[in-house]
């Protein structure tokens, strides 16, 4: 399916979840709330590195629909003024960026209303580059997230799960994005790994690719169930190879305007 009709099929499958997400958005939000203030969230202690977990952004940074994600257009010159303004002009969802309940549920939460406990969390990283290197569309799978745990012990409550495909060193070429032929295709999380990461009490996933659905997907299954829940992602996060599996504290520069369904942010870790 071409990348066009996939958006335009997606749109139109949003009148016939309008329903359910409106009903199922405030429960999924007060359930997760729950979850986290049960529990007592579990902070690294820092040695005092960060890692900056944000991509630089300009008009050439890859974006889902192709067109440039961000305009800068001079107000005021330096040389003339002795101070330099500029005028942005940015798509919510470009860059290194949050995805907000409120973009794949009409009741969901807005990025100014997302809780501050969620947004400074412990890291999980799982790594599937070794799958990813086989398969451009590879997915996080359930199977994927009880070997971390078994590696490494309980996911936290309120944590952060990141997925580490290696797609971030692909930023710049065509193929970060999509196949020779011109479909998308880039890893993301598979629906069976993000209902069990919610059983489990994780606020939020991040991807170090364009989407937190795989690029071949039809039906964007991880944001219309992962979302609405009450729950955030983040999309193009760097350099996740700087971290460990666990350990490491993210935290989560979140625009705040209100009424958003996310929006460009500054991403960073200590461990």
């Amino acid at each position: 399916m071409c990348n066009a009709c996939i958006i335009e099929n997606v749109k139109a499958s949003v009148q016939s979840r309008r329903s359910f997400f409106t009903k199922s958005a405030a429960a999924g939000a007060a359930a997760l709330a729950a979850s986290v203030a049960s529990a007592r969230v579990t902070l690294a202690q820092s040695s005092g590195k960060v890692v900056d977990l944000t991509h630089t952004f300009d008009e050439k940074f890859p974006t889902f629909d192709g067109k440039p994600g961000i305009a800068m257009k001079k107000l005021v010159d330096f040389k003339k003024d002795g101070y330099t303004i500029y005028e942005l002009t940015i798509p919510e969802h470009s860059g290194t960026h949050i995805d907000a309940p409120l973009h794949f549920s009409e009741a969901g939460t807005s990025v100014a209303d997302l809780e501050p406990q969620n947004l400074v969390c412990p890291l999980c990283i799982i790594d599937i580059k070794g799958k990813a290197k086989d398969d451009a569309n590879a997915m996080v799978s359930k199977a994927d997230v009880e070997a971390w745990v078994s590696a490494n012990g309980e996911i936290p409550k309120g944590a952060c799960v990141a997925m580490n495909s290696g797609w971030a060193a692909k930023v710049g070429d065509p193929s970060y994005r999509n196949l020779p032929d011109g479909n998308f295709a880039f890893p993301g999380f598979g629906k069976d790994a993000t209902d069990f990461l919610a059983e489990l009490g994780a606020a939020a996933i991040a991807v170090d690719t364009l989407s937190l659905d795989p690029g071949n997907s039809k039906d964007f299954a991880v944001h219309y169930s992962w979302l609405p829940g009450g729950r955030f992602g983040i999309e193009n996060v760097n350099n996740l190879d700087q971290l460990p599996a666990k350990g490491a504290t993210v935290f989560v520069g979140a625009p705040k305007h209100r009424g958003g369904t996310g929006g460009p942010a500054r991403i960073l870790a200590t461990v």
